[in-house]
């Protein structure tokens, strides 16, 4: 039997480093890149040396108050008129500006962290210098350190640049944004706001606005699952249709229907909007048929619920069909053709053949896809605003229309006459946990996963 092998030991510990460690090991714990330079590392060495006196001196001029601030958002919360005793005037002080206090306050967490994760690596660094020089190993050069950087570390120079922009334009937004969840930051707070802690959130799950969340939640989740299995089933049945024996001309059928795919949906849907109109092209034709009586009210401010949410489904279906159908076509030309020739010559039918054997291995390769594109319709922003604007109304809901979702609901307020940018982020932070747990749930359960 083989015997495990015992884990090797560090090769110096940090406490180690302090006690036997030089004078200038020992600065590198206070003066980051001192040890680097002593070894002649310069460029590593300035390196560490300029950023922490950089960080010092913002530190000093900027950072404190920053994060002190942070606390509070600012004391002057209203403006006031004070009188001034030494110019004998009576003198107007504006509130603190709550939003440039909160996104500094920010900014100075994350620098903050950034440099704590930079003294790290200066200590790791230091610790290496040190084992080398007690163990006689070799110490790169700066030319060496040069070289590897444009060589082994390759990968760790081309990802700086990406992860500054990671930090600089999605984390920095992002914990921006959650932290207006736990402020009071609407159109009467709109400058100078404070701290609440969960209060939004107790507003939106079960104070004035959980009389319209739930309502729009729900139908949110039903829109994402009739537009997606709709979309799916029908893109499946178009290709398997145009890939049929007997049919002449793919190529032109499927460019026909890509062609509503390759149009902006912006342009699309405002057309259907128009197409849909109370005096649009589809209710005169209807009328010069004597289908219908009098105009039917598809997607206006008067329209039906019931009407309106049916006649979104069946624009996405339009817009959204020629896609599954472009994915569909590829996998059903992949499919083994003698599994296909065996069952027919078992006596399966066309449809058992379907059953059995194409739509499973469609949905094996499609389910990952088929997830992504529910988290999209959650947050299908396009279809709703651009073909209904949220329309009808409901006057039991505040800010929101039946064919309203949660993401077109958080645009209403946001950019409404409430302006409850703090219930916004709240929505924005159920959106996200909604979206992401249902995103690990069913990803994990599909064969792609537990076969991969």
């Amino acid at each position: 039997m083989f015997r495990r092998k015992n884990k090797l030991p560090p090769a110096a510990t940090y406490r180690e480093v302090w006690r036997k460690g030089d004078w200038t090991t020992k600065l590198s714990f206070f003066v980051m890149g001192a040890s680097a330079l002593k070894n002649r590392q310069w460029v590593k060495g300035a390196a560490f040396l300029i950023t922490e006196v950089a960080f010092l001196i913002w530190l000093v001029f900027s950072g404190i108050s920053s994060l002190s601030m942070l606390s509070n958002l600012g004391t002057l919360k209203t403006k006031k008129v004070v009188y001034d005793q030494s110019q004998g005037v009576y003198l107007t002080k504006l509130p603190d500006n709550s939003v440039v206090i909160l996104l500094f306050g920010v900014l100075a967490v994350i620098l903050l962290i950034a440099m704590v994760g930079l003294y790290w690596v200066n200590l790791r660094s230091t610790r290496k210098l040190y084992v080398l020089n007690r163990d006689h190993g070799h110490i790169e050069t700066n030319g060496e350190e040069l070289a590897s950087l444009l060589d082994e570390r390759l990968h760790s120079v081309l990802l700086a640049i990406p992860i500054v922009g990671i930090v600089a334009f999605t984390i920095l937004p992002t914990v921006y944004m959650i932290s207006m969840a736990f402020t009071n930051y609407d159109s009467h707070h709109s400058i100078g706001f404070s701290w609440t802690g969960f209060q939004a959130f107790h507003n939106v799950l079960s104070g004035d606005l959980a009389g319209t969340f739930f309502p729009v939640l729900g139908w949110t989740l039903i829109w994402a699952v009739c537009a997606t299995a709709t979309t799916f089933f029908f893109g499946v049945l178009l290709a398997m249709l145009i890939e049929s024996k007997g049919i002449k001309h793919k190529a032109f059928w499927r460019t026909m229907f890509i062609i509503v795919y390759a149009v902006p949906q912006f342009v699309s849907l405002l057309m259907m909007a128009q197409f849909l109109d109370l005096q649009g092209p589809l209710n005169n034709l209807l009328l010069s048929w004597h289908w219908i009586a009098k105009p039917i009210n598809f997607i206006g401010a008067s329209a039906k619920p019931l009407v309106a949410r049916i006649t979104v489904i069946v624009v996405n279906m339009w817009v959204g069909i020629p896609v599954s159908m472009l994915v569909s076509t590829a996998i059903i030309q992949n499919l083994p053709e003698d599994q296909i020739e065996a069952a027919r010559m078992d006596g399966a039918n066309p449809f058992q053949v379907f059953k059995s054997i194409t739509f499973p291995q469609i949905l094996f390769v499609m389910a990952p896809s088929l997830i992504q594109q529910f988290i999209g319709n959650i947050n299908n922003f396009n279809v709703i605003y651009l073909l209904t604007g949220g329309y009808p109304m409901n006057n039991n809901y505040s800010g929101a229309g039946d064919t309203d979702l949660l993401v077109t609901w958080l645009y209403n307020l946001t950019f409404g006459q409430t302006q409850r940018y703090n219930a916004s982020a709240v929505l924005g932070i159920l959106i996200f946990i909604i979206s992401a747990v249902f995103s690990l749930f069913a990803y994990r359960r599909t064969n792609a996963f537990k076969e991969g």
